[in-house]
């Protein structure tokens, strides 16, 4: 009995233990779910599973992430004409631009058969604005232009907001002028106004409509009608061309070639149907300025043919250029009033420059043409300031004003010692430099400068040591007598041109005997004042 009892037992104990177990696994399983996940019965119902919940994948435990629903399209899950949106653990489905849902929601989820159906834009009044006529379409609409408009910024069919066009009233302004006709009456300006023409007094309808219609390109079409003048077709004036008609007054002018000569260039249409013609003469124009030619370089000579003797004015204009000075142009006009037959001008012409001088007759509308090159001129020396110096170094001065041949022009100056009779050429092109003095008269050039490099005022050291455009500077030999004289020169091609002025004069007193002097006076001094010295102390003593 107490075995069996102990069996019993045991076989309890083994059972409830095993039941907690399967509890507790239960418990665990549960336990370690995700959050996005639910805890199920598994399906053969061996215990419990982490399962993860709608919206969500994963392994139910360690992760449940958001499912991308819209991710497979648009179309497959929202349907035609959709945008899909996922949300987190969901989505939701919103219609394109120019759909609406079909439960009239925002938003939905086409899980009860909603879908999106095309919105018809032209129910709204006043889409396309005035004169526009809406067309609805798949998804939008579009404009076109009723009859009397037109499309403004664009074509047809257009989108009133992605075009930015508009539709734009037919207006052909005011009706044209006809020639011979005046405008009866006009129903308006737009389109199919209609104006109504008829002939002037002076002229009769013969052939043609004369009615104006305002047409869809914005244009009067007509009238064609055609008034002839009652005294016929203007009067033929030879040489000559009409310049104004009205079909009762017309106006003549010569043509090209010929000159008017006296008589009336208007013919007149009179109240018997008779033109009073023009008496107008035109006569062939011979070249009004003949055997022009230049003289003296700056003046011109021509001759005049006149068929008047009203008072001419010329106008001459002339133009200079330089092949050494690419920026420069001289570009200058004058007039002159003249009766004479010959005529003479002269112009204030820049040296070493190569003009062209056109002289027009004004009223004949004659124009002829010469050309000059002006040669090179002596140029003009500077204002020097002269002086005569004791000095081995002279600091020399001089003021100038610029000059239009200041780029082909050098200041060279010179040295000549006193120590012979002086011969110097101003005119000549040689300039000895300071190495090759000896083999000369003693001269020689210390210094060349170039004139476009010289402000208004220059100071020159004569002497000073140094090389100014490859001449040496040299200094000037103490005890000796000098003239420094300055040349300016101006050279273009093979011409050359030079003026000199003298500049200071240097006097010989040397140095050395100036010293020697000035000690010798101080010595003499020195010895006169002690000698002073002794006798008023001697003086002194014996007062004492």
């Amino acid at each position: 009995m107490d075995r069996r009892h102990t069996t019993g037992i045991l076989f309890f104990m083994l059972f409830a233990v095993a039941d907690m177990q399967a509890v507790a696994q239960t418990l665990d399983v549960c336990a370690s779910c995700h959050p996005n996940a639910t805890c199920e019965d598994k399906t053969d119902g061996s215990g419990k599973v982490c399962n993860c919940m709608y919206g969500f994948v994963g392994n139910g435990r360690t992760f449940c992430q958001d499912k991308d629903e819209c991710q497979i399209g648009a179309n497959k899950i929202c349907g035609q004409h959709t945008s899909c949106h996922n949300t987190y653990g969901s989505y939701y489905c919103t219609c394109m631009s120019g759909y609406s849902p079909s439960n009239n929601m925002a938003v939905f989820i086409p899980n009860d058969g909603t879908h999106c159906q095309d919105i018809d834009e032209c129910r709204i009044p006043g889409l396309c604005g005035e004169g526009g006529q809406c067309r609805n379409t798949e998804g939008s609409f579009d404009c076109r232009c009723q009859v009397g408009y037109r499309v403004l910024s664009g074509a047809e069919p257009f989108h009133p907001q992605r075009d930015k066009a508009s539709c734009q009233v037919i207006d052909c302004g005011q009706p044209p002028s006809v020639k011979d006709t005046v405008l009866l009456s006009a129903t308006g300006t737009r389109y199919g106004s209609v104006a109504m023409f008829g002939c002037d007094d002076s002229s009769v309808w013969r052939s043609g409509n004369n009615s104006s219609v305002c047409s869809a390109d914005g244009a009067w079409k007509g009238p064609t009608m055609v008034c002839e003048a009652k005294c016929g077709p203007a009067p033929f004036l030879a040489n000559s061309e009409v310049v104004w008609h009205n079909r009762s007054v017309v106006v003549y002018r010569c043509v090209d070639g010929y000159h008017s000569w006296r008589g009336s260039k208007v013919s007149v249409c009179g109240n018997t149907g008779v033109w009073h013609e023009a008496t107008l003469r035109c006569i062939e124009i011979k070249p009004v300025i003949n055997d022009l030619i230049v003289f003296n370089e700056k003046c011109l000579q021509w001759k005049a043919e006149k068929y008047e003797e009203d008072t001419e004015i010329y106008k001459v204009i002339y133009m200079g250029s330089r092949e050494y000075q690419r920026s420069f142009h001289d570009r200058r006009k004058r007039f002159l009033r003249s009766k004479a037959d010959q005529l003479e001008l002269c112009l204030n012409l820049l040296p070493v420059t190569n003009y062209t001088i056109s002289i027009t007759a004004v009223s004949a509308r004659f124009t002829a043409d010469v050309t000059t090159n002006t040669s090179l001129q002596v140029p003009e020396a500077p204002v020097i300031y002269y002086r005569e110096v004791e000095t081995p170094l002279p600091t020399l001065s001089l003021h100038r004003l610029t000059n239009t041949m200041d780029p082909i022009s050098l200041y060279q100056v010179f040295v000549l010692p006193v120590e012979r009779t002086i011969v110097f050429d101003c005119t000549s092109p040689g300039i000895p430099d300071f190495s090759s003095r000896r083999t000369s008269l003693g001269q020689y050039v210390t210094a060349q400068i170039k004139v476009s490099h010289v402000g208004t005022e220059m100071n020159f050291t004569v002497g000073d040591g140094l090389y100014y455009d490859g001449f040496f500077n040299a200094p000037l030999k103490n005890g000796g007598d000098y003239y420094i004289i300055l040349r300016v020169v101006s050279q273009w091609k093979e011409a050359f041109k030079s003026s000199c002025v003298l500049w200071a004069k240097v006097r010989g007193t040397s140095y050395v005997m100036k010293i020697s002097s000035l000690s010798a006076s101080g010595s003499i001094g020195l010895v006169s004042l002690i000698i002073l010295a002794g006798y008023s102390y001697t003086w002194f003593c014996k007062k004492t």
